[in-house]
């Protein structure tokens, strides 16, 4: 042993410290026997660890609605958890499961590769909710007949639960609106399936080290302006802005697929960051305010999800980064978010402001985006704005917006022809935005906004307004 070892070996204890000898631990033993002899119990041993809660497991088969179904769980102050189809048994069993929901999805219980309930859902015995898909497939896994429906239905419905003592209806309405989105349906039950009106059954369907965060505007938003007024009046943040919309006009020349769009704004994103960033020193980290539907659209939390659009901080973002990605606000839902924003004191300005999508407008610009296009659309949604908010809609409103679409429509306009552009309008209502229903606008507020627009923009001389639900669209068109 070498000198410093030998130091290190006799180096006294601190004072106040007795360093266990064998010594002690021997004598300790033979205490130990003694009480017993004496008659004394030995000591209790520490009490085990509580077992783990019961769970309900829910298995997502793809749906984009199966983390609503374990928020709709949770806000019964019953724990959950949202694992994939195919987790293993030794994953489950840990979760120590009570019952199982299997989640709908995009699948047909008859496609070649059409995802199935693992043999545990049947084998233990325990209770099984099927929403969706996953009705179909505890029809189909089970002994009944599961086929395509012949007309599909996608949106709202009413579903009535009929003459029925089920307690999976117990406290609800005889009737109550729901929204659809399948092709298939149960034509015949296993014989160990009881129904309550088997095609309808069910429910027919922050940390210190961001204290120097840098933030940029970036690319083709309409924001830039009142993004800083509300930083610097409200947050006292030091703000670099940044006028990329060069940049990104000049990677989006020529482009209009909406996937591809999205995914040249994710990237460009990241690069103009990247830059900006070695200007002013070292930033590690690069926070964003994903929230859960933009995960879920984007496929990223389950093989058998379909992508319905890639965000461009989800799927769009490229491999490669010199940052460390912080999400806090990932797995909460944008409702969530903003209470999440209250309860930290953020003015009312802030939280109650409407989404604006990440890729900004190049996705509400039908077609390749030009900034002739941009300053169209820019003056038609200003005039939106205006009037949802003088109309003292704004706040009823999960979103309102103009979308420039890539239609041109003949029209008389001082007794001369035009052939103008024609903007849509899109004002929807949501909880969540994970399902969203098209606002009844007064026809007044709606009559006022169409005049400004095809009377203040001169390159549009149509304007339509757009009545679809989520589903079966999505809220923005692109």
């Amino acid at each position: 042993m070498n000198e410093t070892d030998t130091s290190q070996e006799t180096r006294s204890p601190p004072s106040g410290r007795r360093v266990p000898t064998s010594d002690d631990l021997e004598v300790s033993t033979y205490l130990e026997i003694a009480r017993e002899r004496e008659g004394e119990q030995p000591l209790e041993k520490p009490p085990e660890a509580p077992p783990r809660p019961e769970t309900i497991v829910i298995l997502d088969f793809g749906s984009q609605y199966s983390m609503l179904i374990a928020r709709r769980v949770r806000e019964c102050n019953v724990y959950c958890e949202l694992v994939p189809w195919d987790a293993p048994w030794e994953r489950v069993r840990a979760l120590n499961p009570r019952d199982f929901i299997l989640s709908g999805g995009p699948a047909s219980v008859y496609d070649r590769d059409a995802p199935l309930a693992p043999a545990y859902v049947f084998e233990t015995g325990l209770p099984v909710l099927g929403i969706c898909y996953g009705m179909q497939l505890l029809a189909h896994q089970l002994g009944g007949r599961v086929a395509p429906s012949q007309q599909r239905e996608y949106g709202h419905a009413l579903i009535r639960t009929g003459d029925t003592d089920s307690p999976l209806f117990a406290g609800l309405p005889m009737s109550f609106p729901v929204w659809m989105s399948h092709g298939d349906r149960v034509i015949d039950l296993a014989d160990d399936l009881e129904a309550a009106e088997p095609a309808r059954l069910v429910l027919e369907d922050v940390d210190e080290r961001l204290a120097d965060a840098l933030a940029l505007l970036l690319g083709v938003a309409d924001a830039g302006q009142r993004v800083q007024d509300t930083f610097h009046r409200h947050l006292r943040i030091p703000l670099v802005f940044v006028d990329a919309s060069d940049r990104f006009l000049e990677r989006l020349a020529g482009v209009t697929d909406p996937e591809e769009k999205r995914t040249i704004v994710g990237e460009t994103f990241i690069r103009v960051f990247e830059e900006e960033a070695d200007k002013l020193g070292r930033f590690d980290f690069i926070a964003q305010g994903t929230t859960y539907p933009d995960v879920i659209e984007s496929a990223a939390g389950s093989g058998a999800a379909a992508k319905i659009k890639t965000h461009h901080n989800v799927g769009g973002l490229p491999r490669e980064m010199t940052f460390q990605l912080v999400e806090p606000l990932r797995y909460l839902f944008k409702d969530e978010v903003r209470r999440v924003g209250l309860a930290l004191g953020l003015p009312e300005e802030m939280v109650f402001r409407q989404p604006f999508p990440g890729p900004g407008l190049a996705i509400r610009i039908i077609g390749e985006v030009t900034r002739e296009k941009l300053e169209v659309l820019r003056s038609c949604d200003w005039i939106v704005m205006d009037e949802i908010k003088q109309a003292g809609l704004y706040r009823d409103l999960w979103q309102a917006f103009a979308i420039l679409t890539d239609s041109r429509s003949v029209g008389v306009m001082g007794d001369f022809r035009t052939y103008g552009h024609v903007v849509a309008l899109r004002a929807v209502t949501a909880e969540d935005a994970m399902t969203a229903d098209w606002a009844r606008l007064p026809y007044d507020v709606l009559a006022r906004i169409a005049g400004r627009i095809v009377n203040e923009v001169p390159a549009v001389n149509r304007v339509v307004y757009d009545i679809t639900s989520k589903p079966p669209g999505t809220i923005e068109w692109e």
